[in-house]
């Protein structure tokens, strides 16, 4: 048999687990800043939870992970955070509104494979429930750019509306029962290409000179205040068109770009629709953040009378990570900033080690009673800072030698003062 694992999944060793650790502390750190509440739910989910009409439609639905339990229920794998969400919020009614939560977990989607895309992967959701005004579309936002200003990651985010995007199909004479499957095909322009993207178009039934002028609406030139007026010359009064001005207006971020092509490939969102982009690194032409607002979702889940206005965004964490750890020279292998060597001492070492984790030091000891050499071999491969040696005549004075690996220093001094030099 061979070993390896399935396609599309990944081991996470742990040099990447630790960065990938310092990752999610930053971000529910930044999270919690913002007012966000954590919360969890199940990986799995009733098929017909994920497959209603109301949720991620049918392209998503195409990669859905489905399995059928001993009972003879049809279940699926959730493809995203967004409709366990409005599953719970739709399940406890006596949710205080707004409702802010953030959720980290893995998602499962059965689609193509590339680098920063896996059939496994973690998504970091914050969503607000319950408001329907720009502000709500302005916390996402913001929240992303001090995300992105945290992990130095230097960032352009795009912006659109649903509306837009509707008011441009209806502009260019395309059937309305279109429109969706349109838009759909809209989303693929940057990895299929405008001519691709045209002859699926036609395909589909719109005429090319409409299929030219949509494209040709969809990628005007110029800035921001130049491309809100060539829609509007297009569209008149449109209030996608409206919110996006009043949007770029309220932030003020100057890495801000109204991108009207932009489509996103859900058609549960019915407003604001946005995408964060890496400026450099091995990852720029996939989103590393993505969201938008979905106002009907939960409404029609639930079979609410009015729509439950909500918005949301969701952080890539393997794209985030790529970029990280293309910047990184060495990633550490172990969290252990010391490792201890008994030098004949091992009871005196065992009390030396838990006195350095009581002051705050991560340390580990040797378990093999190997000599000096062999054991600075050892914590020099798994990159830690600095050994403590635990030597006869050293404990004769109450104290130990610290040894810096980087620069070769070394110092004899008290186990608590040892601790101090390695937290700095």
């Amino acid at each position: 048999m061979e070993l390896r694992t399935a396609k599309g999944v990944r081991d996470t060793p742990p040099q990447l687990k630790l960065l990938q650790d310092r990752v999610v502390r930053t971000l529910k750190t930044l999270f919690e800043r913002f007012g966000f509440a954590p919360l969890e739910t199940p990986v799995i989910e009733r098929f017909e939870v994920l497959a209603s009409k109301y949720a991620g439609g049918e392209e998503i639905l195409k990669e859905c992970f489905q399995l059928t339990d001993q009972g003879g229920r049809k279940l699926g794998l959730r493809y995203d955070l967004t409709v366990p969400l409005a599953r719970f919020v739709g399940m406890n009614p006596s949710l205080k509104m707004p409702f802010k939560r953030y959720q980290i977990g893995r998602v499962y989607r059965d689609g193509p494979i590339k680098l920063g895309r896996y059939r496994e992967f973690y998504q970091c959701d914050c969503d607000i429930v319950g408001a329907g005004g720009l502000l709500a579309e302005a916390e996402c936002l913001l929240l992303a750019d001090e995300v992105f200003r945290s992990l130095g990651i230097d960032i352009r985010i795009l912006v659109n509306d649903r509306r837009i995007l509707d008011g441009l199909v209806q502009s260019c004479g395309i059937l309305p029962e279109l429109s969706s499957s349109v838009i759909l095909s809209l989303d693929k322009v940057d990895k299929l290409g405008r001519e691709e993207v045209k002859r699926e178009l036609v395909q589909k039934g719109v005429a090319v000179s409409a299929a030219d002028l949509l494209l040709d609406l969809t990628s005007p030139p110029g800035d921001n205040d130049q491309k809100l007026g060539i829609l509007r010359s297009q569209l008149g009064e449109n209030e996608g068109l409206a919110n996006v001005a009043s949007l770029l207006d309220l932030l003020g971020l100057a890495n801000v770009e109204f991108s009207p092509g932009l489509a996103r490939g859900l058609s549960y969102y019915t407003g604001t629709l946005f995408e964060v982009f890496a400026t450099s690194g091995p990852i720029t032409r996939s989103a590393i953040a993505a969201g938008g607002r979905y106002d009907r979702l939960i409404g029609d889940l639930l079979g609410a009378p009015a729509n439950i206005p909500a918005i949301g965004i969701s952080f890539g964490l393997e794209p985030i990570l790529d970029i990280l750890k293309s910047r990184a020279e060495d990633l550490p292998v172990t969290p252990a900033k010391v490792f201890v060597i008994p030098i004949q001492t091992v009871k005196e070492s065992l009390s030396v080690v838990s006195r350095l984790r009581k002051a705050g030091v991560n340390a580990s000891i040797d378990l093999n009673e190997r000599g000096i050499s062999a054991n600075l071999k050892y914590a020099n491969s798994l990159g830690i800072p600095f050994v403590v040696i635990v030597g006869e005549e050293e404990l004769k004075q109450e104290k130990v030698q610290l040894k810096d690996m980087r620069s070769g220093e070394s110092w004899v001094l008290s186990v608590e003062d040892a601790a101090k030099n390695v937290l700095g």
